[in-house]
């Protein structure tokens, strides 16, 4: 049998865990702080926050680092949603650090690429502390497959409404919310290094998916699975508890 996805009904239950999660481990004055990039992930994750606790209770952080070209999505969601939402640019922090690194150690590409998404992260639960806030975790499911995401920055968080579902499931949820397509189909950059998350990964998220929902198991591309399985395996850490010793009692 083949995997079958019903947005509908998992739009309404993602809402209603999200709604169900916040009445059982908070407050009625606890809010939903969410870093809002314009891209698809972000838009939906804010949109069921809204519609589960109400938009007075969703505060966006926009941080772009320096001149972020295409900020005006992150404008046009959160004018779209009518939540809250502060701008705090992370440039000069995230110059400050690295040229302070530099005094020590070269910056390896990974550390340039990985450290304005911890920043970015830090600056969430800054805002939080400051609300009554807990941090909307963004990720997706076709991300933590392939460990497309920064630890302990994006793949942060206090709950994750999209970590079950993959790219196309976001969509489809995006768009029974009644976002804009512009936001739901914008074309996925990860705003570090200027590339499309599909350029960096070398397949499409259409294919990821399907071979995560054993829709198609890649044989005709096998270089392709191999890779994929490949990221799996070596990501699997970020999605598990930090390992730790244990006494034997």
């Amino acid at each position: 049998m083949s995997y079958s996805f019903n947005a509908e009904k998992v739009t309404k239950e993602v809402v209603e865990w999200v709604r169900d999660l916040f009445e059982k481990t908070a407050t009625p004055q606890t809010n939903a702080v969410i870093g809002i990039s314009g891209g698809k992930d972000s838009s939906v994750a804010a949109a069921v926050c809204a519609k589960a606790l109400g938009k007075d209770r969703v505060i966006g952080v926009l941080m772009p680092q320096g001149e972020q070209a295409d900020i005006a999505y992150s404008r046009l969601l959160v004018d779209t949603l009518g939540i809250k939402s502060y701008t705090i640019n992370i440039g000069d922090t995230v110059s400050a650090f690295m040229n302070e690194l530099k005094k020590h150690v070269e910056p390896s590409n990974q550390a340039i690429v990985n450290t304005p998404a911890r920043i970015r992260m830090t600056t969430l639960y800054a805002v939080a502390a400051c609300h009554n806030g807990r941090v909307v975790n963004t990720c997706n499911l076709s991300e933590d497959w392939v460990g497309y995401s920064t630890k302990f920055g994006d793949a942060a968080g206090d709950f994750s409404p999209l970590s079950d579902l993959t790219v196309t499931e976001v969509l489809q949820v995006g768009t029974l919310l009644g976002l804009p397509d512009e936001l739901v189909h914008k074309v996925p950059i990860d705003g570090l290094c200027g590339k499309t998350d599909e350029e960096n990964l070398g397949f499409t998220y259409a294919m990821l998916d399907r071979y995560i929902r054993g829709e198609d198991d890649l044989s005709s591309v096998p270089e392709i699975k191999e890779k994929i399985d490949r990221l799996h395996r070596a990501n699997l850490h970020k999605l598990q508890l930090m390992p730790k010793y244990e006494q034997n009692k």
